[in-house]
């Protein structure tokens, strides 16, 4: 039997830094460092969303939401005020931008944006919310600890 998985998830904001970085089932490190590793996905995601946006030939009223290699899915979701949500899968995890975007409204929002003693715009230090969003991932249909 196919087993489903999460990798990773990275939170940016508007300008590219890095606010949060969480791990699961990651079986290869990038061998640079996470500062190098932050700056290469969110450039990359630039490039991603720049070349889809001119060169697609549908129209791009959803916007880029996923990209797909031979061995695993890139997950996107942009909020209105310009945070990056992206989550890395195993190939056979469906479009996972309503996940994404439970993420922000009930995560982010309920435990960072309506934490007084949460500064916006800064690395998340919350360990509330890097729990919750633990048993998030860890409770959704497709994510495996086991999987290879």
């Amino acid at each position: 039997m196919f087993q489903m998985t999460v990798h990773n998830l990275y939170i940016f904001d508007r300008n590219g830094a890095c606010l949060h970085y969480s791990e699961w089932n990651r079986k290869k490190q990038a061998g640079i460092s996470k500062q190098e590793e932050f700056k290469l996905m969110y450039g990359m995601l630039f490039s991603i969303r720049s070349f889809v946006s001119k060169m697609s030939p549908l129209d791009m009223r959803e916007g880029f939401q996923c990209f797909q290699t031979s061995r695993y899915k890139l997950h996107f979701y942009e909020t209105p005020t310009g945070l990056k949500f992206i989550m890395n899968t195993d190939l056979s995890v469906p479009n996972a931008r309503e996940t994404l975007h439970q993420i922000y409204s009930t995560l982010y929002v309920d435990y960072i944006v309506k934490n007084p003693l949460c500064s916006l715009g800064d690395p998340l230090q919350s360990d509330l919310f890097s729990a919750r969003l633990d048993t998030f991932i860890k409770n959704l249909p497709y994510f495996n600890p086991r999987a290879a």
